[in-house]
């Protein structure tokens, strides 16, 4: 009964739930081509190919579907990209690899590009099928048009370097932080905006503007970084910068001792701040991109972020437990995510409400109102996605009757929904 509860206080859910499984998600993620996304034959793919896209869905909880979703030639060279730097980041995450040997693996990673039987069978980490079958990753690589081959590689090039000098110390300073960030997820940005120019999908700027770019990917890892805080603390990792959590409490892990919950939040709390500085550079970059493909692409993360942040922030969960957005929130979400006007009404609607928790006695508060005043300038709302959550009691009570006839069916169904992207398939 309490999933029922749940929806019972947010109808919206039942309904966007149920408009995206009877088809709302092909909006967002039309059905694959299988012959133009990657040099395929005689009407279907080849075995590599499909072995490639094989290793996506089983590796990417969040990207499969939209890369997927891409448009022509720039679908199979986002998917090689992801699979390389997902086999460079398993090589990274792999605790079983002496740093004496995974040092060099990783500065020396992107030369594996070019060697048609380089694999590494002795991974104990749970992707390992693309160490074990990188031969057929790094084919599809060397297939791919030169111009996307000299992308991918630059950038496995710079972030092995950049994993590699994080091995061995850990992110003291916010500089720092925002130096571990590109390493492994502003280049990522871009990359994929080179990648978008290359395939001509989108203008040179895009891809020239490695600022915006970088933002991008920052605001990403830094809402990963902020809501794994226990995760990570279980796991034996501390990606907070010291400069910040020092001034709350004398080690990382005294954070999550009920008797510092207070002071825990206040600096849960600047970190947001300090993520939301990256929200007026994601906005820009959006509002360059035309084609629709690559705009869900980028747009979808970006929103999943905003609204993860403004359930962390001043959220003393965060230090207990998982904070995530509900399910029927994320899929509302990729639906509505599909123009920079859109974009700009979900960016306000969630800064505002961060903005109404604001605690008076925060030492960022200042920030944190002059932060979400640049964002507000950027996003005022003027088009009717910016009251797309109102709906009518005729809806609501509708909606709730569904609830409380339907809620056992729809909690099977919502498992359907639990990574998007199962739905599009």
């Amino acid at each position: 009964m309490e999933l029922l509860r749940k929806w019972l206080g947010h109808p919206e859910d039942i309904y966007n739930l149920l408009r995206f499984k009877m088809g709302g998600y092909r909006a967002v993620m039309p059905r694959m081509d299988t012959v133009s996304g990657g040099g395929c034959a005689g009407g279907g793919m080849r075995l590599a190919v499909t072995a490639c896209y094989r290793y996506l869905n089983q590796t990417s909880r969040s990207f499969a579907a939209v890369i997927q979703a891409l448009d022509g030639e720039l679908r199979h060279a986002v998917c090689i990209f992801y699979l390389v730097l997902r086999a460079l980041d398993t090589v990274e995450d792999d605790m079983s690899i002496p740093l004496d040997v995974k040092i060099p693996m990783l500065q020396e990673f992107h030369s594996h590009l070019y060697q048609p039987d380089w694999k590494y069978t002795e991974s104990k980490e749970k992707h390992r099928q693309v160490l074990e079958d990188f031969p057929t990753i790094s084919m599809e690589f060397r297939n791919l048009s030169k111009v996307y081959q000299d992308v991918i590689s630059d950038i496995c090039h710079k972030m092995g370097v950049g994993m590699a000098e994080f091995l061995e110390k850990k992110v003291d300073s916010q500089h720092e932080w925002d130096k571990y960030c590109h390493y492994v997820a502003g280049l990522v940005g871009i990359g994929l905006s080179q990648l978008f120019s290359a395939s001509e999908l989108e203008d040179s700027i895009v891809g020239q503007d490695t600022d915006l770019a970088n933002s991008m990917g920052l605001f990403l890892q830094k809402t990963n970084i902020i809501r794994d805080y226990l995760e990570d603390q279980l796991e034996g990792r501390e990606f907070w910068p010291k400069e910040v959590w020092s001034r709350y409490a004398k080690k990382l892990s005294d954070l999550a001792k009920p008797e510092n919950i207070d002071v825990a939040v206040l600096c849960l709390n600047e970190l947001i701040t300090n993520a939301l500085h990256h929200v007026p550079d994601v906005l820009t970059y959006l509002s360059r991109l035309k084609n629709q493909s690559v705009f869900n692409f980028c747009a979808i993360p970006q929103v999943m972020a905003i609204a993860t942040l403004a359930a962390c922030y001043n959220n003393q969960q965060v230090f207990r437990g998982v904070v995530k957005i509900r399910k029927g929130q994320a899929v509302t979400l990729m639906m509505d995510a599909t123009n920079i006007q859109a974009v700009k009404a979900i960016m306000y609607q969630y800064v505002e409400e961060i903005y109404q928790k604001i605690p008076s006695t925060d030492p960022s508060s200042n920030k944190t109102q002059q932060v979400i005043a640049s964002i507000r300038a950027m996003s005022l709302p003027g088009s009717p996605m910016a009251s797309r959550h109102h709906y009518s009691p005729i809806y609501l009570s509708c909606a709730m009757l569904l609830a409380a006839l339907s809620w056992q069916y729809l909690s099977t169904l919502s498992k359907a929904t639990e990574e998007y992207v199962q739905a599009g398939e």
